[in-house]
């Protein structure tokens, strides 16, 4: 039997990924139910994952920052992300799981691409497109609908929604920032920095659920390695062999599978409404992934192109 080509084998990485993310939900509710909080559970995630990441880079010899390209390492940003896509997006996720159910949160986490759109304008520079504010609107009229929907072992509310959209918001930084700094570093490298950062930032949030068990801890451990390092591997691995936006298309079946293990493994059920909000919140993150890139650069970047053309003209003056 002949291998698929690159390009399939690419996408059927991605395709694993999105269903070791949607572990997420399963795992985090079992260690909940078991009586650890919310945010010990993102600080745990983040710990444990980040070792992983670290071990690997180590044994990689990818370990260590290279300089960017302006000069110097900029901890500064990776601290951001850190803060930003770890302490932020692992805790408002664990608790959207928490306050709402597991599918509740995964369809929320999927409004990222609309707060990438509307973000992406004012950080990067990217325009705001008709098309873009068309997907935006489609994204809210879905978590209008979901917020409507209620259903069985799902609690629609205010804590609920609030951190369901702070993960979506938080999750955006993968895409903003992520897209930018992975230009730079290896994932490995980026990851064995940003998660242990990220843990410092829940660390002093965190009340610490005292003699837990063999089994929960386990539970924390398959959410850290396999849901998290394992599922970034996978993920990165195949965005290697495939294009990004195709990537992130078929990384949309998470929130159906959380759905689907929710519902098989807890009994949760969306309402009428609340699919139909799902299905609007997944067409405008499918819509996104397929909306062609502009041809830009982001404020910084583009001041380092124009003075690499004005350093090449004054250069071909003095050679004319």
């Amino acid at each position: 039997m002949r291998p698929p080509p690159a390009t399939a084998t690419g996408y059927l990485y991605v395709f694993a990924a999105a269903l070791l993310w949607s572990l997420i939900g399963p795992f985090s509710r079992t260690v909940l139910e078991a009586g650890v909080g919310p945010l010990e559970i993102a600080f745990w995630r983040a710990v444990m994952a980040g070792a992983a990441f670290a071990v690997h880079a180590l044994l990689a010899r990818e370990a260590r920052l290279r300089p960017w390209p302006a000069g110097g390492v900029d901890l500064a940003a990776l601290a951001a992300f850190a803060l930003v896509g770890v302490t932020l997006f692992y805790a408002a996720l664990a608790l959207a799981i928490d306050a709402g159910g597991i599918s509740l949160a995964f369809v929320l986490l999927y409004t990222a691409p609309a707060f990438v759109a509307l973000l992406a304008w004012p950080l990067l520079g990217e325009p705001l497109t008709r098309v873009k504010l068309a997907l935006v609107a489609l994204a809210l009229a879905g978590v209008v609908l979901v917020a409507r929907g209620g259903g069985g072992g799902v609690a629609i509310g205010a804590a609920a929604l609030g951190w369901g959209l702070a993960a979506g918001a938080s999750y955006a930084s993968y895409y903003l920032f992520g897209k930018w700094v992975l230009r730079h570093h290896a994932p490995v490298t980026v990851f064995a920095w940003v998660l242990p950062l990220g843990a410092l930032g829940l660390w002093p949030l965190v009340r610490f659920a005292p003699d837990k068990p063999a089994e929960v801890w386990a539970w924390l451990v398959a959410l850290s390695l396999v849901s998290t390092y394992l599922a970034y591997l996978v993920y990165y691995t195949g965005l290697r062999r495939t294009e990004a936006s195709r990537a992130v298309l078929v990384a949309t079946v998470e929130p159906v599978a959380a759905a689907a293990l929710a519902a098989g493994l807890f009994g949760e059920r969306l309402g009428g409404w609340g699919w139909a909000g799902a299905a609007l919140v997944v067409a405008a993150a499918a819509g996104a992934a397929l909306v062609r890139p502009e041809a830009r650069t982001s404020t910084a970047e583009g001041s380092v192109a124009r003075g690499r053309r004005a350093l090449g003209a004054a250069r071909d003056r003095r050679h004319g």
